[in-house]
């Protein structure tokens, strides 16, 4: 794995999720803790940046009505509209404070849905840098980092998916998504795992590919 066709994607650290006091903090605060990923989050986007890896946000965001979904949404999304989440502009929206873009990171703008993909032009920015190796980490475990992850193998990426760097509303299905869903779409690992991985350069991947590691 070559640090310069490696990018780790960073999915929705926003405090609406990630900080007391977001809208949504409450519904993850148990697993967050459990897996201690923001710490983790910290120390895998700072070393994986120092190797040379790059760092790609992936937020979502809504104008102040939500007028990019449909009038009556359903299921995630219409959490996301009753509890007032992500709005563009709103503190809640902004990504976390220890996880602060850098100058080098990328930014992607205008996902409105689950897959990091559909509604951006993430694909296209990953390939014009030439990334073969994704690495996923954030929010929620099973439903944005398992819908990106999906597309990502289907697309013909090497994806990890990073188990002490995601979160869910709980342990049972922080638990399922990783021992079940993860391995049949990535390689799931810690992140300490994928940043030894990542320090290797080529030498050959020792990872156990039919393990869990949640």
């Amino acid at each position: 794995m070559k640090p310069s066709s490696t990018a780790v994607l960073l999915i929705e650290f926003q405090n609406d999720f990630t900080t007391p006091g977001g809208s949504l903090h409450d519904a993850v605060k148990t697993v967050m803790k459990s897996t201690d990923m923001l710490a983790n989050a910290e120390e895998l986007a700072r070393q994986a940046r120092n190797a040379g890896a790059l760092i790609v946000h992936v937020p979502i965001s809504f104008t102040e009505n939500y007028r990019e979904l449909h009038p009556r949404p359903y299921g995630i999304l219409k959490g996301v509209v009753e509890s007032n989440s992500f709005r563009k502009g709103s503190w809640g929206a902004d990504i976390v404070d220890v996880l602060k873009p850098q100058p080098e990171d990328i930014i992607i703008e205008g996902k409105r849905g689950l897959d990091g993909f559909v509604s951006t032009n993430l694909d296209f920015v990953l390939r014009q840098r030439g990334i073969t190796h994704l690495a996923l980490a954030g929010f929620l475990t099973n439903c944005c980092v398992e819908s990106t992850m999906r597309t990502a193998y289907e697309y013909g990426y090497q994806v990890y998916t990073l188990t002490d760097c995601t979160a869910t509303v709980s342990e049972e299905e922080q638990r399922l998504a990783c021992e079940k869903n993860f391995p049949m779409f990535s390689r799931p690992v810690t992140h300490r795992q994928f940043l030894e991985q990542l320090s290797a350069l080529e030498q050959p991947e020792t990872i156990d590919e039919g393990r869990s590691y949640y």
